[in-house]
């Protein structure tokens, strides 16, 4: 299967993606929200990018911001549960149930050379399957306390290849890496 999986995640210092309630308002400080980023940014990623594939958790806290932020992006969302999906999203977002390496498969199918994997559950299924080929980690000058981790148990040790790192005047640090998959 010629698909790749990517990461673009920002994280607390100690490792978590949203507090435990799963707000996110910490990574919308306005201090935050002016600095040049140095590395990848959102814009140069989501371009490269056929599709976004998230869980339910990530869609139903997705559909609370005041916009759509995926314009010209089609998401699949992950879920076994009925998910109601507002009418004006309905052509934007495709919910699939599966596992992930058949998701895959029947994206591969349809052309999809790049995707985007976000929301913590979905992000840790791909890992555990080996599928992911790349994390960019984007660590915020903040430390929760507590929260939905990044990587909770993945369940097998994961190889990394280091690809570079970029810090920017707002503290933030980014890393790049490649996921070494065993053979």
């Amino acid at each position: 299967m010629d698909i790749q999986c990517s990461v673009f995640i920002a994280t607390s210092i100690d490792g978590f993606i949203a507090r435990p309630d799963g707000d996110i308002e910490w990574l919308h400080r306005p201090e935050y929200e002016t600095a040049e980023l140095n590395g990848v940014t959102y814009e140069r990623f989501i371009a490269t990018v056929d599709a976004l594939v998230m869980g339910r958790k990530t869609l139903e806290k997705v559909l609370s911001f005041p916009e759509w932020p995926y314009e010209g992006t089609p998401v699949i969302a992950l879920s076994h549960q009925p998910l109601q999906i507002p009418a004006h999203l309905e052509s934007k977002v495709e919910v699939m149930a599966g596992d992930v390496t058949s998701l895959l498969a029947t994206l591969a199918e349809r052309g999809m050379k790049h995707l985007y994997i976000d929301g913590g559950q979905t992000i840790q299924a791909f890992l555990e399957a080996g599928l992911v080929n790349e994390l960019i980690i984007t660590r915020i000058p903040v430390l929760l306390g507590q929260g939905i981790p990044l990587f909770s148990q993945v369940g097998r040790e994961l190889e990394l290849r280091h690809i570079g790192t970029h810090e920017s005047d707002n503290g933030f640090v980014q890393s790049r890496y490649q996921v070494m998959q065993s053979s």
